[in-house]
Formats: structure tokens, sequence, C-alpha cells
């Protein structure tokens, strides 16, 4: 991957490494952790989360082996969403 000068002004950027910036920029983390980073992507309490993830509605998003939760941010927020 191309380099580029951080004191480069953005006007001299060609297109592909304008996007490739923004790419980079806009890169967010696509998993959440547990039943505190499931109310966060929900916006809620931690025991509401809990309920939501126990009425069974983000099963496709959650992953969950013992005590360890992987929530899918997106595919969760889409789910929710359908529900509502």
């Amino acid at each position: 991957m191309k380099k580029i000068d951080p004191q480069t002004p953005i006007w001299k950027l060609t297109v592909e490494e304008f996007l490739l910036l923004t790419k980079e920029i806009s890169a967010e983390k696509k998993y959440e952790y547990g039943l505190k980073g499931l109310a966060k992507i929900l916006g809620c309490s931690v025991s509401k989360a809990s309920e939501v993830k126990s009425s069974g509605l983000l099963d496709k998003a959650i992953i969950q082996n013992g005590n360890i939760i992987i929530i899918d941010k997106e595919l969760a927020l889409q789910l929710f969403g359908k529900k509502n």
C-alpha cells in the first residue's frame, strides 16, 4: 500500500489516495463484546441489553461460548430494526 505523506495538502491527492485515506479513517471495528458491548450498540442499560439478548431477537448476531459473548454490530442493528 502506498504511504501518503501526512503533510500533503488534500487538494494534491489523487482520487485513489483520497479514497484510501477515507477508508482508513472510517474503519470501525465490526464487533462488540459482552453485555456492556450490546448495551453500547443499542444505547440502553446493561439490564435491558440482557433482556434483549435473552429474547432471542439477536441470536443470529451473537456468538457465545460460555461467558464470552461476541456481537456483530451491523447485524445486531439490522435485526433489532426489523423488530421495531
